[in-house]
């Protein structure tokens, strides 16, 4: 039972991060959250898809690819960034059910599965893809809730009005989970209003990478959990987050340019 307060709000939690047992097998919240986000971002997809005459097919076939491969990729991401201890310890590496995963990798795995499946069925990747964006997002903001409930995935000390308080901890952290979530939740709001305007197919998409990026660059180095650059006190999720911000950037940037010299 995880006990989480909001002294500021006089909001207080008492959470148990397992939901329920079935044939002696605890069933964890953690787990219904993130599979919760995922029906919903399908549901969403098909939706939006529907509009533009796309098959429902489609992304459920890439679901069905997408999802196993997000995961792999996620264990692997943080594997590889917590490689001094699962040297170690080899044999943990499959024990996903132990925790250990990372956003990023999922993101990876999940566009790279996407991104095959649409050359091979020959679909327009970037149409695709600025569904596959909002349906990333309503995932990630509903999948962050996933942290509240194991109390993990939270910030630095801070006095704040909302902040948060965990267990026996001697002092109240940003509750960085909840930061992440309505960015999201913003990002997908601003995305449906702009996606009508959108000069490109894929514009959607790269925009998402853009929203995403800067607030994980900005809401990462609040955080106490941070995976590292090997050997440094780099965290490698900013690192990727100013990456991708400077890429999508660049690729927006110069698809507009192109478009305008069409016109």
């Amino acid at each position: 039972m995880n006990k989480i307060s909001f002294p500021g709000f006089g909001l207080d939690f008492n959470v148990d991060s397992t939901a329920f047992t079935v044939f002696g097998r605890d069933i964890q919240w953690y787990a219904l959250i993130i599979t919760t986000g995922l029906i919903l971002g399908i549901i969403f997809a098909i939706w939006q898809g529907k509009k533009q005459g796309l098959s429902a097919d489609y992304f459920l076939d890439i679901a069905l690819y997408g999802t196993p491969t997000a995961i792999i990729f996620a264990r692997a991401y943080y594997v590889l960034f917590e490689w001094d201890y699962y040297s170690m310890h080899k044999d943990e590496i499959i024990q996903i059910w132990n925790g250990g995963i990372a956003i990023y990798g999922a993101i990876i795995g999940a566009v790279l599965a996407a991104y095959i499946y649409c050359k091979v069925k020959r679909l327009n990747v970037g149409a695709i893809f600025d569904i596959g964006a909002l349906s990333l997002l309503i995932g990630q903001a509903i999948g962050r809730w996933g942290n509240f409930v194991n109390a993990e995935a939270y910030g630095i000390d801070t006095d704040l009005p909302w902040r948060m308080h965990i267990g026996e901890m001697s002092m109240d952290v940003h509750p960085t989970f909840l930061y992440e979530s309505l960015w999201n939740l913003v990002g997908l709001g601003l995305l449906c209003l702009y996606k009508k305007h959108k000069k490109f197919d894929g514009e959607v998409f790269w925009l998402y990478i853009l929203w995403y990026g800067f607030g994980r660059a900005l809401i990462e180095g609040l955080r106490t959990d941070s995976l590292y650059i090997p050997g440094t006190a780099i965290r490698v999720s900013q690192v990727l987050a100013a990456v991708t911000v400077i890429a999508s950037v660049i690729i927006i940037a110069i698809k507009r340019y192109k478009e305008l010299k069409k016109a």
